[in-house]
């Protein structure tokens, strides 16, 4: 009787551990098998592992129902729980290395060089027409011993007019003509520089002489747009002032600028002019480079054998006086030229229009 009772209890765990694997919701890895096969990208294979290995997968929930079986079902239970998230999970793992060769190689194929293919060039940018010419005309003076200056653009109408010796009736003086930013006292007026001799007056109050500058920027006008004016234009001024500098220095430092950028039989020609800021004054000319002085068939002079291209003089003696200079101690020359002038003629382009319409086919013409 007592073998009896000791076996009972035995068979009995035996049966219960049997309907207890046969109850467990668990999936077959085998049978998944061929749905693994079939999955052809990753993120499918990821939709699949998340079903069945994820939260709220059979596998899981048997996990977490482990803690309502006896004591004595658990381990078995355990055990057999992760030897399928196992079996899943290897095949997962291996359908996944399959598929990123598979990607891998796609991208390559879809990304790779063809080196049959004829190259592309990929454009390359280069600096501006104007500011060209700005670097070679500064590369001149600096070569002549120059320095280049700067200065606001935003000015004060002292330096642009009064510290210039431009009386207060002077029509450029008008809205008509000037920019203002800001009305008030003379000497706080605020507007946009007409010119870039601005930077030679403040220059010279900050420095004594001798001064050799040249100033290339914007200057700013109330100019209508047409073939050969814009309301916002480059110059390029230069400045001199030592003891004992004559007109004749004046000259020959523009014919050697005239050779040095059109051609080296360049001949320079002065006319009287008149400028607020200089006496004597001068227009300057330069023979033209494109024809011999002359040819009616010439397309850059029209037929005149000059050019006209800047303006000129010795600098006034109330300038050095509005600097702090003396101007019994020294004398000075100063000069202007508007760059895009420089470059039509040089070029022979015949609208100023073209430097602000942004044509590609206009600029990759003078690509450095």
């Amino acid at each position: 009787m007592t073998e009896e009772n000791n076996q009972d209890p035995e068979v009995d765990l035996d049966a219960k551990l049997e309907e207890m694997m046969l109850n467990l919701r668990l999936p077959d890895p085998a049978d998944l098998q061929d749905e693994i096969d079939g999955i052809t990208s990753s993120e499918a294979l990821a939709e699949f592992e998340k079903k069945h290995l994820g939260k709220g997968s059979s596998i899981a929930g048997e996990m977490r129902n482990l803690g309502r079986l006896p004591q004595d079902q658990r381990r078995e239970a355990g055990r057999r729980i992760n030897e399928v998230r196992q079996a899943v999970q290897g095949r997962v793992n291996e359908r996944q290395e399959a598929l990123t060769v598979q990607e891998r190689a796609a991208s390559m194929a879809a990304e790779g060089i063809d080196v049959t293919v004829d190259h592309r060039q990929i454009p390359i940018g280069s600096l501006h027409l104007i500011q060209q010419v700005i670097d070679e005309v500064s590369d001149i003076f600096t070569g002549l011993g120059y320095h280049v200056a700067d200065g606001p653009e935003a000015e004060l109408a002292w330096y642009n007019f009064d510290a210039l010796n431009t009386p207060p009736d002077h029509p450029g003086r008008l809205e008509s003509d000037t920019m203002y930013l800001d009305y008030g006292k003379p000497e706080d007026e605020m507007l946009l520089r007409a010119h870039t001799s601005p930077v030679q007056a403040r220059y010279m109050e900050q420095n004594p002489p001798p001064v050799y500058i040249v100033s290339p920027g914007r200057a700013y006008r109330n100019d209508t747009i047409d073939a050969s004016h814009l309301p916002v234009f480059f110059q390029i001024e230069g400045l001199a002032v030592d003891e004992n500098i004559k007109f004749s220095d004046l000259k020959g430092t523009l014919e050697e600028f005239a050779r040095q950028f059109f051609a080296p039989d360049t001949v320079v020609r002065l006319r009287p002019h008149y400028f607020p800021f200089t006496e004597p004054s001068a227009e300057v000319d330069v023979s033209c480079f494109n024809c011999d002085r002359g040819e009616s068939s010439c397309r850059v002079c029209g037929g005149s054998g000059w050019l006209e291209m800047l303006g000129c003089g010795m600098v006034d003696p109330a300038v050095f006086e509005a600097v702090g200079y003396d101007p019994d101690a020294v004398t000075g020359f100063a000069f202007g030229m508007g760059v895009e002038r420089l470059a039509m003629v040089r070029h022979g382009i015949d609208s100023i229009r073209h430097f602000i319409d942004n044509d590609l086919r206009f600029l990759e013409q003078f690509q450095g």
